[in-house]
């Protein structure tokens, strides 16, 4: 039928039975999507709130007028890994849901991402609190696109996507080893 506002898009790569042994091999195309994703949604421009005089409010966070409010996209590799982006006319909220395969995972990607938010303030585009349902997420602006090349913008997100996944992938096998030489050790005495 018929799409209305309300609606959300999702494209799921696994659904794709000729590009699902592709994704299973490798992240490009997934990051590719995203960064073509992203890059059409960095169309802001300043936009005064509709209500309030002087001021200028994100609206994908405001959302005080639906029109200006873009559908929102779920951009997923996996049902555990997915990237949804929230535009509006002056503002485009990135969340972001790390792959976590184990418990392992989820533990270092939890603290890795409230380490990450613990320092916001460093980074100029990083939200404190996540979107509900994510693990991390990022706010661009129309001052942002001003102040900063909107390539460059792009590039950290998806650069900070792929050494997300790379720092907890490496951390989960040194704790894994760590933790084989540990019960060894420990069942030596047992020997």
């Amino acid at each position: 039928g018929r799409i209305t506002g309300s609606e959300t898009f999702a494209i799921h790569f696994s659904s794709f039975p000729s590009i699902h042994s592709i994704m299973a091999t490798t992240l490009r195309p997934y990051l590719n999507a995203v960064r073509q994703s992203v890059t059409a949604a960095l169309c802001l421009q300043n936009f005064a709130s509709q209500i309030v005089e002087r001021h200028n409010k994100p609206e994908v966070e405001a959302k005080t007028s639906k029109e200006l409010l873009l559908n929102p996209v779920v951009i997923s590799r996996t049902p555990k890994e997915r990237v949804l982006l929230e535009g509006s006319v002056n503002s485009l909220r990135i969340s972001i849901k790390v792959k976590q395969i184990n418990d392992i995972e989820e533990i270092l990607s939890k603290r890795f991402m409230r380490f990450m938010a613990q320092r916001a303030e460093n980074f100029v585009i990083l939200r404190r609190k996540p979107v509900s349902g994510y693990d991390i997420s990022f706010l661009i602006t129309n001052f942002h696109t001003e102040t900063m090349f909107k390539h460059k913008l792009v590039d950290f997100i998806i650069q900070f996507m792929e050494d997300v996944d790379k720092e907890i992938s490496e951390i989960a096998l040194a704790v894994n080893a760590r933790a084989r030489v540990t019960a060894q050790e420990f069942l030596k005495q047992f020997v």
